[in-house]
């Protein structure tokens, strides 16, 4: 049979099942926040980043001499195994969240001082000896702690996101060195344009997510800036001399992230530009990856009927009545995603906006967002890697076939016949069927089949140099 503990807060009194390490603070959350179904457990980076929250706290309160180096230590080992990973299981409150945070933070701040209490040989909940507020969260608010473990977190998650991009944009220029004589036709506006290689089109897409990894590192080092030492609005009340510098120290030794100390904790307790900003490139690559998925289904497109320059790897049936049919699932989930972390920054900007005075109290839908963006792009990007880019292969003599037969490699002549002459001979082709070279060489002999051979030949069409008379 469960058994129960008794703990109260200044609403009244609650019994807490025995076996559990949260307490009161948090089973008001878990009754009162049934929101996302997703419990704070499900991110486990930012409770390890609590861990370290914690851990820091207890050891630059001991350094400042306001707390015993007995509770401090058992403070720090009971953090030690969240760093761990271990008792993820009893972060229960929902993601989203009333309170600014303060249900996770004190959802810590219990587990924590519980597993403390054991370690000193006291039974869970016998709070005369480590308080959840009186020393796991000591020198600290929610306003604090919870942002700066949110940004620790989230600089990780970044760190996994860059990752996948560096594997995409390497599995593109591999397919640009593997594509580079295969020779097709460039396309604006869905028209032909002019020629161009297959390997190009695709180093241009290995560039543009190398671009796209920059603009996430910069992001990224935004949010190292901390308002740790804060406390409630930014005027660091409670907390002794020298913290908030002594905190950040010890968050940067165990952490390795190099988080610096705000010049203004006033404003860095309410500002959440640079959530805004991550949010922002993050939607700055979910729209270029989309793009690219868009690219993707129309080259392979068909295969009869349509573009057909490359195949994608064939990875399920495509249809429940249509035989043989394959669709191009793998672009098609990942442009899913990217709609979705479009909305998300939709709703991280309208909560950025959303904060009043000295505290953005919509921070809990912020790191949601975020997070959910994170991983579910990251995941999006190992699965275009996997599933798709690296086993993609070119359809070279249609690449090929679709020059030769094209109307656009006029433009080729235009240096030599001048546009003019070069728009008419465009205008023939379209109005009769025939083909650039019959109109040109054969029947206006406009120019020498030898001239013809120098300026259509493969290696000019892929290396194009400038040729006039």
């Amino acid at each position: 049979m469960t058994t129960f503990r008794k703990e109260h807060d200044f609403l009244g009194e609650k019994d807490i099942p025995n076996e559990v390490y949260y307490g009161i603070q948090t089973l008001r959350a878990l009754e009162n926040f049934d929101i996302t179904g997703i419990p704070i457990s499900k991110e486990p980076l930012l409770i390890q980043a609590f861990g370290s929250v914690k851990k820091a706290a207890a050891m630059a309160n001991q350094e400042c001499g306001v707390l015993d180096p007995k509770i401090a230590d058992a403070i720090c080992k009971a953090c030690d195994q969240l760093i761990a990973g271990k008792f993820m299981d009893q972060f229960v409150t929902d993601m989203i969240q009333g309170g600014a945070g303060t249900s996770i933070n004190m959802n810590v701040n219990e587990v924590v001082a519980n597993i403390g209490l054991e370690l000193l040989g006291f039974e869970k909940g016998d709070y005369d000896h480590l308080h959840p507020n009186n020393h796991v969260n000591f020198s600290q608010s929610t306003n604090d702690a919870y942002p700066t473990a949110f940004r620790l977190a989230l600089y990780v998650k970044i760190g996994h996101f860059i990752d996948a991009l560096t594997k995409l944009s390497k599995a593109f220029a591999a397919k640009a060195t593997e594509f580079k004589d295969v020779l097709k036709m460039g396309r604006t506006q869905l028209q032909d344009a002019v020629p161009m290689t297959l390997g190009a089109e695709f180093n241009g897409f290995a560039t543009t997510i190398r671009e796209d990894i920059q603009r996430l590192e910069e992001a990224r080092l935004l949010i190292c800036e901390i308002n740790m030492g804060a406390t409630a609005i930014g005027t660091s009340i409670n907390a002794p001399e020298g913290y908030p510098e002594i905190v950040t120290r010890h968050i940067r030794e165990i952490t390795g992230i190099p988080v610096v100390l705000a010049e203004d904790l006033i404003e860095a307790t309410c500002d959440t530009g640079a959530y805004v900003q991550v949010s922002g490139v993050l939607k700055r690559c979910a729209v270029k990856i989309s793009k690219i998925c868009n690219d993707l289904r129309l080259l392979s497109s068909g295969p009869r009927a349509g573009i057909n320059e490359i195949n994608l790897p064939r990875m399920q049936p495509g249809s429940s009545i249509m035989p043989g049919k394959v669709n191009p699932v793998i672009p098609e989930v990942v442009n899913q995603t990217a709609y979705y972390v479009i909305g998300c920054d939709v709703t991280i900007t309208m909560a950025a906006e959303a904060g009043q005075l000295q505290l953005n109290v919509m921070e809990p839908v912020i790191a949601f967002s975020l997070f959910s963006s994170l991983s579910y792009l990251t995941n999006a990007t190992h699965t275009l890697t996997d599933k798709c880019i690296i086993g993609i292969t070119a359809n070279e003599e249609i690449c090929k076939n679709m020059v030769m037969n094209s109307i656009g490699i006029v433009t080729s002549l235009n240096p030599i016949l001048g546009y003019e002459t070069v728009s008419s001979i465009a205008k023939e082709a379209l109005l009769t069927g025939k083909s650039v070279h019959q109109i040109t060489v054969i029947d206006r002999r406009l120019i020498e089949q030898s001239k013809w051979d120098e300026i259509f030949s493969i290696e000019n069409l892929i290396n194009p140099k400038f040729i006039m008379n």
